[in-house]
């Protein structure tokens, strides 16, 4: 919900220019196979590796496709341990080689690599999302969140950005935190 509400409402609004990393909570977190969770968390990072494989012939346009792609698919049509993803990539417009690489852990490297940025940023005691930039003075920020359930509509959706910006600028914020209480709400899959 992140992702589409800054691509979908903040971005066009505030000339953003979004690079795409890699959060792996199978690397961070080191589940156990036992553990509850454990294949969709294997399965989500391997869909980062194919990612990063994308990333090397596509770039960032080509890793936002990939995961625009497969975020619907698993968001909309409940498909993360069915997912084909070779077809997926196929349908995004990208090279379906690239699905290879989810069984290629020489791309754990990179996602690490990746991952560190920001997780130096916002800490290591966070999730996803992270969101980071440069603040007003040119020093990077980066915090987790905001964790959203549904893409605030218009105005609302500026004012939770520009709030955002304001609270990462201040030197000794940290944190905001309340309980959710309802499920999100997905909407349509994103059109191209």
């Amino acid at each position: 919900m992140t992702a589409r509400w800054v691509v979908e409402q903040v971005a066009p609004k505030r000339d953003l220019n979004i690079t795409w990393e890699p959060f792996s909570l199978y690397l961070k977190n080191e589940p156990e196979p036992s553990a509850r969770g454990f294949e969709r968390y294997h399965r989500s990072h391997t869909l980062l590796r194919v990612l990063e494989s994308v990333r090397t012939s596509d770039g960032n346009d080509g890793v936002f496709r990939g995961y625009r792609a497969f975020g619907s698919s698993i968001h909309h049509d409940k498909a993360l341990l069915e997912l084909d993803i070779a077809s997926t990539l196929k349908e995004a417009g990208l090279d379906h080689g690239h699905s290879a690489a989810a069984d290629d852990s020489a791309w754990d490297d990179e996602i690490r690599r990746r991952m560190a940025v920001g997780l130096t940023l916002a800490g290591d005691d966070i999730g996803t999302p992270i969101i980071g930039f440069d603040d007003a003075s040119g020093t990077p920020v980066g915090i987790f969140g905001p964790v959203i359930t549904r893409v605030p509509p218009g105005d609302q959706s500026l004012q939770l950005w520009d709030g955002l910006v304001s609270v990462m600028s201040i030197p000794g914020f940290w944190e905001l935190k309340r309980t959710r209480t309802e499920p999100p709400e997905f909407g349509d899959p994103p059109t191209a």
